[in-house]
């Protein structure tokens, strides 16, 4: 479905609607009372018209500003708060200056105000709570699959202003093992998730589809197989492996075909390469301060911190926790994630 060809009619359509509002000769009486009794007419039409084109209008705009990546999902959704929290309070102090308060209320009012409790509401829960994240590819399976729409706690790693992602307070670290989501460190604008790998301070390496944590291999016992269908019906098998990352196991795979390291897609520049070292066979990379190291579960199918490096402190974003919906298996809805 394309989205942004919807967006974009939806936001011509009814803002053709309420410009039409301000062009007409009886757009004045548009703003008339629900309980007046006047008889139906242009002007009920174009005011029962404009109930539904603000909303869209709205939304769609909104929408737009994230689909097309001009603002966070984040910033828009403060951007809403502020829109329509500022028109609620400027009609409310202008009615109490005029006395008016029995008179009706324009639509743009009336959508305001109905907007603007839940959209303050779902911008605190995501803000300092939980936040909803989909699943967009496979790089963490088998953990986690395409079409998953998880939870994200946004305080166990401290609680951070919104928007522009500041912690004012520590509550607790990342630790291997972790799922964790994050802001990719090559454009910001964009989360990804993946699982800690290195806090700082660890030399992680990876060599021949061996993960060694400071001198140390990570324990791995084999677990089966993942078979993996695209969107061709090309079928790809995984070997699945138990690995010890912490105390609790978590789920890995690769394949057995795959070449061990893809050397030409390691970035040309990004903070601190100068702790990598890199060959044909893999990399070994020491974790500077303030920094963590990511890797996808499914070791031969994501572009990872192998790849672009180290995430620092400020683009972290919360820990993964919970499968709330699958619409293609049903069964995952509450796991938990590992």
């Amino acid at each position: 479905m394309n989205w942004e060809l919807i967006g974009w009619i939806a936001i011509v359509a009814s803002g053709a609607i309420i410009l039409a509002s301000f062009l007409l000769p009886r757009a004045k009486t548009i703003a008339a009372s629900e309980n007046t009794h006047s008889p139906a007419g242009s002007a009920s039409t174009l005011h029962l018209l404009l109930e539904i084109a603000w909303p869209i209008f709205f939304i769609a705009v909104m929408g737009m500003l994230t689909l097309k990546e001009v603002l966070g999902f984040a910033a828009v959704l403060l951007l809403a708060t502020v829109i329509t929290g500022s028109i609620w309070l400027i009609d409310g102090l202008i009615k109490s200056k005029t006395k008016a308060k029995d008179s009706g209320e324009p639509v743009l009012v009336e959508m305001a105000r109905s907007f603007f409790p839940v959209i303050l509401i779902v911008f605190l829960l995501r803000s300092f709570l939980y936040e909803p994240f989909k699943i967009p590819s496979g790089s963490m399976e088998p953990t986690l699959l395409v079409g998953d729409f998880i939870l994200v706690n946004k305080y166990t790693f401290g609680v951070r202003v919104p928007v522009i992602n500041k912690k004012i307070m520590n509550v607790n670290l990342p630790q291997r093992g972790d799922v964790m989501v994050f802001r990719y460190p090559i454009n910001p604008g964009r989360d990804y998730i993946k699982r800690v790998v290195g806090i700082p301070g660890d030399t992680v390496t990876y060599q021949n589809k061996q993960l060694i944590i400071n001198g140390k291999a990570v324990k791995q016992e084999k677990a089966g197989i993942f078979t993996q269908i695209n969107e061709r019906l090309e079928m790809r098998q995984f070997e699945v492996f138990k690995e010890s990352l912490s105390a609790k196991p978590h789920t890995m795979m690769v394949d057995s075909k795959a070449a061990a390291f893809n050397l030409g897609g390691v970035f040309s520049k990004f903070a601190y390469k100068n702790n990598c070292a890199y060959n044909e066979d893999g990399f070994s990379c020491t974790v500077p301060p303030g920094n963590y190291f990511m890797m996808g579960d499914s070791r031969d199918n994501s572009e990872d911190g192998r790849y672009w490096g180290f995430v620092p402190e400020e683009n972290i974003v919360g820990k993964a926790v919970l499968v709330w919906m699958n619409f293609s298996a049903f069964k995952r809805v509450g796991t938990t994630i590992e």
